[in-house]
């Protein structure tokens, strides 16, 4: 039996990048149930043409959408018994320019979101009375961050809190929940997101690749692995861990 036989998952923004990853691990290690959730029509309908799996449209900045989408999902395969929250915003601010409105929609999509789709996971997998495993998709910027992302380093910050305290309050209920802080990634978004907010121009991924002490940055494929190794079965009783993956460790000084 493959890893991934009984599950059923519900990745939100798993139609690229990282999400996208993820969905193709666990498409790979057998998992034949799947939803996608994300807002963009066009690219939900081509990553589920490509993985044989559902696409829902949601916001998570909808706390209501996002409840809904979870009830969907669970209608349509069965249950949830496996939930990955990849999508987030990245969008800039400091502590110095941030608007409220900036501040409050950083944290609906990167924190509230994540939040009710955690619970409403949990309380259907608690009233079906099945285990469920739950990843959260968070940022080494939850330790720090630069100066540029103070919203979204607090949103992932919290996050992770919630990521922790879910499975500490669940895990009588067999509900496990981790995470993983992600470092700098090669993704189609950050190449976007250099472009249009660091003036980077072609070639900027070379460049920044050869100053990283493993010459790469954070490939999606390789945190798909954990995510997918967290998700399953084969993690066993791991529950309230949250892995920095990463090059760079984090409280280290310069030598």
């Amino acid at each position: 039996m493959t890893p991934h036989s009984n599950t059923t998952a519900l990745i939100f923004g798993g139609t690229q990048g990282l999400g996208l990853a993820i969905a193709e691990r666990l498409r790979a290690e057998g998992c034949t149930r799947m939803v996608l959730a994300a807002r963009d029509p066009d690219k939900g309908a081509a990553a589920a043409a490509q993985l044989g799996a559902t696409f829902l449209p949601c916001d998570l900045a909808d706390a209501a959408s996002v409840i809904a989408c979870v009830d969907q999902a669970a209608a349509l395969m069965g249950s949830v018994n496996a939930l990955c929250l990849s999508a987030a915003s990245t969008d800039r601010g400091s502590i110095l320019d941030t608007a409220p409105e900036a501040f409050d929609r950083m944290f609906a999509i990167n924190t509230k979101g994540p939040f009710f789709a955690i619970q409403r996971v949990a309380q259907l997998a608690k009233a079906a009375q099945h285990p469920a495993s739950i990843v959260t998709i968070l940022s080494m910027s939850a330790h720090v961050g630069q100066s540029f992302l103070t919203p979204y380093s607090a949103s992932k910050a919290a996050l992770s809190n919630i990521t922790k305290n879910t499975a500490n309050a669940l895990r009588h209920d067999r509900i496990r929940a981790n995470g993983i802080n992600c470092g700098w990634m090669d993704t189609p978004g950050e190449d976007a997101i250099q472009r249009s907010h660091h003036g980077s121009t072609d070639g900027w991924l070379e460049r920044a690749e050869a100053a990283q002490p493993f010459g790469m940055l954070v490939k999606p494929a390789h945190v798909a692995g954990l995510a997918a190794y967290m998700l399953g079965p084969q993690s066993g009783v791991m529950t309230g861990s949250i892995v920095d993956f990463d090059q760079n460790v984090s409280g280290a000084s310069p030598e």
